[in-house]
């Protein structure tokens, strides 16, 4: 508990106003390389504000002083974890091609959490629909409980070549759609993740009930064409926002953060609109895709189908993975 404020200033204001300097430096030219001295040197600061932040917080005096510990901590929290880029140019193509990837590989513990909720999902939809047939009644939206899965390839493979028209309106409808369904589950991240958690594993229990109808009538070639050639991209985009729900679930719990809760979201704000920007721009292009391609349901072009899913999701794993990498020296 500190006793002697004054004294607590002397030996501390020293080190903060090195931070403030630093970071002032740093924000005003953010495309300047840091040494590694600065880099050492930051983080020690930064660990010194952070703390003393502690250590007032237990005190519980003087709040002006509190903010612009908290503040200063923000600041260098942000510059080394979030790295956030403050240009007065922004560049979509950079954005797209490093900073996203960068973003996604910085929190895939977050993705794989998502995807593990998911599978989780997938396999209840799928014995659900084994041991409980009823329940597709639940567990298929759009129709798909009453749609017997042969009878409808069968329809889809006579009529699906012939109607082309109002493909711009249906792909419109469809990112319009995708974009809510993932926006929804980002936004229920405010939920500490609850909410988000169970909207991921609903979807995937609608998976797992629609592709064991389809596999179990004996249509699983029928349903590889039809999912993968857009669900490659679509899935991992809400994905994509069920990480960034998860990790501002995370951010809200806060532990062992000395920041106040306005303050830790603020920190990663940057990565939290990257990782949904980016699942947003990837939905436009599936919508584009399913419109265009999922819908035409000729045998003829099945394993093109299948061949343009399989390598479009090969692709994409690969640019989250590499791309934005430094090159190697």
């Amino acid at each position: 508990m500190i006793v002697d404020l004054q004294r607590f200033l002397n030996r501390n204001e020293p080190q903060w106003n090195a931070l403030d300097a630093l970071l002032t430096r740093i924000e005003q030219a953010p495309d300047d390389p840091l040494s590694i001295a600065d880099i050492t040197r930051l983080h020690a600061l930064y660990e010194h504000a952070s703390n003393n932040l502690v250590e007032l917080n237990s005190a519980l005096s003087n709040p002006e002083l509190r903010a612009f510990l908290e503040t200063l901590v923000m600041r260098a929290y942000s510059e080394m974890y979030s790295r956030c880029t403050r240009t007065a140019r922004f560049s979509p193509k950079r954005w797209l091609l490093q900073t996203f990837p960068q973003t996604f590989r910085r929190h895939a513990y977050f993705f794989a959490l998502a995807c593990a909720i998911t599978f989780g999902g997938i396999l209840f939809g799928t014995g659900a629909t084994l041991v409980d047939p009823p329940s597709r009644e639940v567990l298929m939206p759009f129709g798909h409980d009453r749609v017997d899965p042969r009878k409808r390839v069968e329809q889809e493979e006579k009529s699906s070549l012939s109607h082309t028209s109002d493909r711009q309106a249906f792909s419109a409808y469809l990112l319009q759609n995708n974009a809510r369904v993932s926006l929804f589950t980002f936004a229920s991240g405010i939920t500490y993740g609850t909410v988000s958690g169970i909207l991921l594993f609903y979807n995937g229990a609608i998976l797992g009930a629609i592709c064991t109808d389809y596999l179990v009538a004996g249509q699983g070639r029928f349903l590889a064409a039809w999912l993968l050639p857009h669900g490659s991209v679509e899935i991992p985009c809400i994905l994509f926002a069920g990480q960034a729900a998860l990790l501002l679930g995370a951010v809200m719990f806060g532990r062992r953060s000395p920041l106040r809760l306005g303050l830790r979201i603020r920190s990663v704000l940057p990565d939290l609109v990257t990782l949904i920007g980016g699942a947003v721009v990837l939905l436009a292009y599936a919508a584009l895709v399913e419109s265009f391609l999922s819908q035409y349901h000729s045998p003829k072009i099945y394993l093109l189908k299948i061949a343009f899913g399989l390598i479009q999701l090969a692709l994409l794993s690969f640019f989250l993975m590499y791309s934005g990498r430094p090159k190697p020296t």
